[in-house]
């Protein structure tokens, strides 16, 4: 031992215990865990502010992955490159993250567990969603730290506008703790979170994570799947942990020869397709699962879809029920939702996660309008100047010509006067915006001095005036911003609702409860809504009280937007919890519940229905029909209840309900079209119906139902009307059926019902049934409406009473609302009256009916309003009611 050397002895223990905190506070601050403001971790952050440093911007070129590893791992993440590039990989895996934060370019792996190629050889970009994360960066917006070396400073959280965290999720290992939180519907999220700001600034109060549940259904993962059962949900949610069931999506088809297969097309989150392939195998070998003959891997860029064949001898419901109990078919996400706040690692649930993201969003504002309020405050400083030595040009010029260099014109400058002389026009400038103690700053100098002599002119003096008017303005409004917490909630919704417009998409992942849970409809409000589906498939919901009763003869109001060439097709009032069977022109028959449909305002393009039915390419809806949930219970109702079918060719079925009450993913077959023909509309029955069958000629034919026997699903059918008598319409098209109406038989003087008849071109009226003479079916029909150039082709007959409303909507996606009781009553043979004025070359689309009890639901909503025209339209229907004076022809 050297004399001066000093050695300190020390307990072992203690030196252990307080190295080993350094280091497990390291790997929890700076490594494991994300923070909850932003949904980043340390080296996420890093990569992506390297990418942005580089100006790798969404629509910018790709660069080398190598070139970004490479910047993220010299200036601020000196961990080794494989830690960084695995990180950056995972950003960029639409498998991995529900929305991908990386743009790359190459091999990025796969869901088979293949390792992305090597970083010399792929490239990457960031995605414009990325660039929503790091959006006002450089207003000061965050704190800065140094790095590494205290050579650079990089940002300490991200100014994210989305709540990241819950959209993507987290997982983490770091020491004596780990992180596992679960991924959203970006949708839901926004949806939920403006619901929570309503809530916090009427009531005062936070929305509970029960409360939440009505916005925010359920996690949403990036590989689709099932969620089996909402009750590890609703505990995740409420406490941050709990334990979320997954089922991979798998549908059982016939392969004839009485066999069949099971297809799987999505996989639970997580989980590696080839070692889920391999695993099965094994069983299979070890004879732990049976049933299944062969296993083949038929996936391709255009998706998944693992194929099991079946023995004749299986049960392809017991073999499906096996692969989810020991395979990862069915695999549990254990939820743990351990985030950073304030540097401190928490347990937060769904209430609290959304309140921290909601606070730092107001702090995020309050710093960027303090930025954007300087540097307006800091231009229009420098403008006024300009200003003020346009109104003293001449002095401004002598003092500068007089003097002999820079800092004399500075110090000249300086001492001059600038107090406004009011007797004079030149000083209007000063006299409104007289400069503080009349004297220039420095700043104000030297902006005069190096201004251009193309200044001098009017039109640029306009300018710099109408420039310091719009300064001002900004200034007003970002001075509103920082003293009103108010406008900051509502920049924090506007900004919400840009993200869920640019971004959202559908949910990938389904829910079902479990044996013995409750349902989700069960968290579902009861309320009536309109069901609209485009021509080209967009479908959507809207709250009834969103459409009012407008005058007949009204111009309508804006319904829809909608795609070019696009236009409303089918109107529907339903109750959120009803079915809705959706019947295509090629006769097949899909399930639906309203509440899955995408809400959405009346003026909204809904979403495409065929990303919500397995519909086929050339399906489109024909027809739809709302059945409340409780009679798809009830074996009696079944039984008693019929779907009639009619098609164009004025081809007629009946089938019993009975066959259409166990829904299924994929579809079933409803009726048998013939070649050429196509389904028009389908009528839920009581058996004991009259029906009318209408042509596009103005011909009706009026049966009994008895006339129908009962058919199965695979029948065609039998002649309904026959359509030779009048084989083309005013158009030269081939006579067709537009409309089918079933009524009761048996009719009270209350529930007396009259038919309405509306031609293409806005003429309708509404007739006595009694003017229609019960005939055979497979007649001609007797004339409905008197076709004529005036009036177009018949396009629609329903049944009506005085105290319902029809809704007509054209298109161009314009919509009115009349009440029964204003058309007025006419014979069979007439033009019938205008309901509806149409711009030149626009016709009617499509009409629903809105019944008495659900107008009275909503009578206290409904503003009555007439139209700017309502009095013209009222002298010109008094003359439009035309009568026939011949005969009716039968």
């Amino acid at each position: 031992m050297y004399p001066e050397q000093k050695i300190i002895p020390i307990n072992i223990e203690d030196e252990m215990r307080s190295a080993y905190i350094d280091y497990s506070m390291s790997v929890i601050v700076s490594r494991a865990l994300p923070d909850v403001r932003d949904g980043l971790k340390p080296v996420h952050r890093r990569v992506l502010y390297s990418m942005h440093e580089l100006g790798l911007v969404y629509n910018r070129a790709h660069k080398k992955s190598a070139r970004i590893v490479g910047e993220a791992l010299g200036k601020y993440h000196p961990h080794g490159d494989t830690s960084v590039y695995d990180a950056m990989v995972r950003m960029a895996q639409d498998w991995s993250l529900r929305y991908p934060l990386v743009d790359g370019q190459g091999n990025f792996g796969s869901v088979d567990g293949d390792s992305p190629a090597a970083m010399r050889y792929t490239e990457a970009r960031l995605t414009r969603l990325a660039g929503d994360i790091l959006a006002d960066l450089e207003k000061n917006t965050v704190n800065f730290q140094p790095n590494f070396d205290d050579s650079l400073e990089e940002p300490s959280v991200m100014p994210t506008k989305l709540p990241h965290l819950l959209m993507n999720g987290a997982t983490g290992i770091a020491v004596g703790m780990a992180t596992n939180m679960m991924p959203h519907n970006l949708d839901e999220l926004c949806e939920g979170i403006v619901a929570y700001i309503d809530v916090l600034q009427k009531e005062n109060r936070e929305l509970t994570p029960d409360e939440l549940m009505a916005y925010i259904k359920a996690p949403d993962f990036p590989t689709g799947g099932t969620i089996y059962g909402v009750n590890g949900v609703r505990e995740a949610f409420n406490t941050g942990r709990g334990r979320v069931v997954v089922r991979g999506k798998a549908e059982i088809e016939s392969m004839g020869n009485n066999r069949e297969q099971i297809i799987v097309t999505e996989l639970p989150y997580q989980v590696n397709k080839a070692n889920l392939i391999m695993k099965i195998a094994e069983m299979l070998n070890d004879k732990k699962l049976e049933g299944i003959s062969d296993i083949r891997d038929e996936s391709d860029r255009n998706g998944m879809r693992i194929v099991f064949e079946l023995r004749r001898d299986a049960n392809a419901q017991v073999v499906l029920s096996n692969l989810y109990k020991y395979s990862a078919l069915q695999s549990s996400f254990g939820v743990n939702n351990i985030c950073l706040v304030k540097g401190r690692p928490l347990l937060l649930n769904l209430q609290q996660l959304i309140h921290y993201f909601v606070e730092f969003r107001l702090e995020v504002i309050e710093r960027r309008t303090r930025f954007d309020l300087a540097k307006a405050q800091e231009r229009a400083h420098i403008i006024q100047g300009l200003l003020a030595a346009l109104d003293k040009l001449d002095m401004v010029i002598a003092a500068i010509r007089a003097s002999k260099n820079v800092e004399d014109a500075k110090l000249a400058l300086f001492a001059m006067d600038f107090s406004p002389e009011k007797d004079k026009a030149v000083n209007a400038f000063l006299a409104n915006y007289p400069l503080e103690g009349n004297r220039l700053t420095e700043e104000q100098i030297k902006a005069i001095l190096e201004m251009r002599l193309q200044r001098l002119t009017g039109l640029e003096r306009d300018k710099l005036q109408t420039e310091f008017a719009e300064l001002l303005s900004k200034i007003e409004d970002f001075n509103d911003i920082l003293t009103r917490l108010p406008r900051r909630y509502l920049i924090i919704q506007e900004e919400l609702t840009e993200m869920r417009e640019r971004y959202g998409n559908p949910r990938r992942t389904n829910i079902v409860a479990a044996d013995g849970e409750i349902s989700l409809e069960d968290m579902i409000a009861d309320e009536t809504e309109v069901v609209t589906i485009s021509h080209l498939g967009y479908i959507k919901r809207t709250p009834l009280s969103e459409y009012r009763t407008q005058s007949r003869g009204g111009r309508g109001a804006k319904a829809a937007e909608t795609r070019d060439e696009d236009f409303i097709e089918t109107i529907l009032i339903a109750n959120t919890h009803d079915y809705l069977l959706v019947f295509t022109q090629t006769g097949r028959c899909y399930w639906l519940r309203v509440y899955e449909i995408p809400k959405g305002n009346k003026t909204s393009k809904g979403r495409a229905v065929r990303n919500m039915l397995s519909m086929s390419e050339d399906e489109q809806i024909r027809s739809c029909i709302v059945l409340q949930h409780q009679k798809m219970k009830d074996t009696a109702f079944l039984n008693e209840h019929f779907i009639v079918f009619v098609t164009r060719m004025a081809t007629i079925k009946k089938t019993t309900l009975e066959a259409f009450s166990r829904p299924r993913s994929n579809g079933i077959n409803a009726i048998n079209i013939r070649e050429e023909d196509e389904l028009l509309d389908v009528k839920l029955t009581d058996g004991k119906q009259q029906i009318l069958l209408a042509s596009s000629a103005g011909k009706a034919i009026r049966f009994h139902e008895d006339d129908l026997r009962d058919m199965g699903r695979g029948a065609t059918g039998v002649r309904g009307m026959n359509l030779d008598n009048d084989p083309e319409d005013l158009q030269g098209v081939k006579n067709r059926v537009v409309g089918m109406v079933c009524v009761d038989a048996n009719q009270t003087e209350d529930s007396k019902v009259t038919i309405l008849a509306i031609s293409e071109n806005g003429m309708g009226k509404r007739t006595d049934l009694d003017e229609y003479r019960i005939q055979s079916r497979g007649g001609k029909g007797l004339k409905t409406i008197n076709i004529t150039e005036r009036t177009g082709s018949l396009i629609a007959l329903k049944a009506i009473t005085e105290l319902d409303d029809v809704m007509i909507i054209n298109k161009s996606g314009l919509t009115i609302r009349i009440s029964g009781g204003d058309i007025r009553p006419t014979g069979r043979a007439t033009q019938g009256v205008r309901l509806i004025n149409l711009r030149e070359g626009d016709s009617i689309a499509d009409i629903t009916l809105i019944t008495e009890a659900q107008i009275e639901a909503q009578a206290a909503e409904f503003v009555e309003e007439l139209p700017e025209n309502a009095g013209e339209n009222a002298a010109e229907n008094n003359t439009e009611a035309i009568e026939n004076e011949t005969p009716p022809t039968v």
